[in-house]
């Protein structure tokens, strides 16, 4: 993935992240009731992907099965690193600074970044 989704991008793929492959007509169905958007919309987003090649499709045996190429951990991780680059410089310890000096972690979030330093610590020793 070259670029990051845009918000109407990330809608479509979230649907196929939870699902796939799924139909036109079953996208456009969990858009409509996700969104508000109309049918022609959400199959206008898809048309518009598959040609960008964010999603690929396969011929059923009715219709066009859609899947997307990208994967949602990668979408993931290229949101994040654009968040941080924008808001805090590329700096993680400047945002969990922020989040912990206005005490916005809850115990459940602490114990996740302490698991997870501990993970990352524990590969750096091995």
């Amino acid at each position: 993935m070259k670029e990051k989704l845009t918000n109407t991008e990330w809608e479509v793929c979230e649907c196929l992240w939870e699902e796939s492959p799924l139909t036109m007509t079953q996208i456009a169905s969990r858009l409509s009731g996700r969104t508000g958007w109309t049918r022609s919309t959400g199959e206008t987003l898809v048309r518009r992907m598959a040609d960008k090649g964010l999603l690929r499709w396969e011929q059923g045996r009715k219709a066009k099965l859609f899947y997307p190429t990208v994967a949602r951990e990668d979408a993931v991780v290229r949101e994040t690193r654009g968040f941080l680059q924008k808001v805090f410089g590329g700096s993680v310890g400047l945002l969990v600074n922020t989040m912990a000096e206005r005490e916005e972690l809850s115990r459940e979030e602490i114990d996740q970044l302490y698991e997870a330093l501990r993970k990352l610590e524990d590969k750096r020793h091995d």
